[in-house]
């Protein structure tokens, strides 16, 4: 894979533009100016190294920067709970102590160390926070069993709620809160805030955060910013935690429909219909987090190779140039063929690093166009009709600075035509062109 696809000056206005897509009410959230051209990288700590440390992770950080990633976040640094456990090692959302990191990933002193050393280097570091849930064995469970939900024999229970696709799920190694207590917002803001003050970590990526009352979130976020200026990413895809309290939110939709496009089971026209009528309108200032994978997508659904083939890089493409903060899953710049295991030890082959000149040109073209940055600091989506059905074509402008961006859909080679050229170009299948103007 070549390492940008082209980069070309613009010869001139592409045709047909489709008008701007329309948006809800302006957020009130306030986004931390880092975060305008930011990109996130995230890492988990178990799969990363064979050491699976934050000391072994740290030693990687050179080399990150150099990719020109803008903010790591951490997979929960915290101990893993013992009660009900899935697999040898548990999994990582199931926390046992929310004022611990686990000795298997290293110290608070470590944690200290690593975030001031990305911090020297102009990068933040964000944790993992997991809300809702804790493990059979956390503490508060015998401290303060009445911030937990009970069944009808008033007996705490694994959590079992209905997902966004609108089915039961339940997680047998996990209990849920409840937050109808409001002793346990307290509890559970006071824990975040120890890790802004303790560790000086800029933010937080919150798990499941939908399944927590949204007021909850508008009132931790007023808290953190006392504090320091926080960056906040919802796993979730609902419109109003953009309100008061998260800065992004998980796009999964789009996520969806990339990954039917992979495999032959939607087209650029899906694409296109998707954008211009989206499931559900956002502020004009919201992130939306694009990404081709992320630790569930890899392992529960499948590995890039799997989900995407020969349409990889035009995805990734995508997910950097369509409006968004956009993320990569840590493995991605090595081509990561293989499902991490969850519940077990499975380190990533780190092999040749092939992919990483590619993400590095990505986060450049970010940074350097102002089209493409977060929220309303970046341009608004206008979709270009380049005469041909089979590619999607779209530009985003701010200011001066101008990006349009066409990329084959297709497994064939396709033509198109743009004004001022000579005469029909072509894309090779799954290729892509990125012409910048200032």
């Amino acid at each position: 894979m070549k390492k940008l696809a082209t980069l070309l000056p613009l010869a001139a206005l592409l045709l047909g533009p489709v008008p701007a897509i329309s948006h809800a009410e302006t957020s009130t959230v306030k986004h931390p100016a880092w975060t305008r051209s930011a990109n996130i990288y995230q890492v988990n700590l178990r799969q990363f190294s064979k050491e699976g440390t934050l000391n072994a992770f740290a030693s990687n950080l050179p080399r990150l920067k150099a990719m020109g990633v803008d903010v790591i976040w951490l997979m929960p640094i915290h101990p893993i709970g013992e009660r009900n456990r899935k697999g040898t090692l548990g999994s990582y959302y199931a926390v046992k102590d929310y004022m611990a990191v686990s000795p298997d990933y290293g110290t608070t002193e470590d944690l200290r160390r690593l975030v001031k050393q990305a911090h020297a280097m102009g990068m933040k570091v964000i944790l993992d926070w997991v809300g809702n849930h804790t493990s059979w064995d956390n503490k508060w469970a015998t401290e303060h069993p009445d911030w937990f939900k009970k069944n009808d024999k008033g007996e705490i229970y694994s959590v079992t709620f209905k997902n966004e696709a609108g089915e039961m799920e339940e997680w047998t190694d996990v209990i849920g809160l409840d937050f109808t207590n409001k002793a346990l917002w307290k509890g559970m803001t006071d824990a975040m805030a120890y890790w802004v003050r303790t560790a000086d970590i800029d933010g937080f990526r919150c798990d499941a955060a939908g399944l927590i009352p949204t007021p909850f979130w508008n009132q931790a976020r007023t808290e953190l910013n006392k504090i320091k200026p926080v960056f906040m990413l919802a796993e979730w895809n609902e419109p109003d935690l953009h309100e008061h309290a998260f800065d992004a939110s998980y796009d999964w939709p789009l996520s969806t429909l990339m990954i039917k496009i992979g495999k032959g089971e939607a087209n650029a026209s899906d694409l296109r219909n998707f954008l211009a009528k989206p499931p559900k309108a956002y502020p004009r200032d919201a992130y939306r987090l694009e990404f081709t994978s992320n630790h569930d997508v890899n392992s529960w659904q499948g590995t890039d190779k799997e989900l995407y083939g020969p349409a990889y890089g035009a995805m990734a493409v995508l997910s950097y140039t369509l409006p968004g903060i956009p993320m990569i899953y840590n493995g991605q710049e090595s081509r990561l063929e293989k499902r991490l295991e969850f519940f077990e030890k499975d380190p990533i082959d780190w092999k040749t690093y092939e992919l990483e000149g590619f993400y590095t040109g990505l986060n450049q073209l970010k940074k350097a166009n102002p089209a493409l940055w977060n929220g309303a600091a970046g341009g608004a989506l206008q979709m270009l009709d380049v005469g041909n059905e089979q590619l999607f074509a779209f530009k985003r402008e701010q200011g001066k600075n101008s990006v349009r961006v066409i990329v084959n859909l297709s497994n064939t080679v396709q033509k198109y035509k743009l004004a001022g050229d000579e005469g029909p170009a072509q894309l090779k299948p799954w290729r892509w062109r990125i012409l910048v103007s200032e």
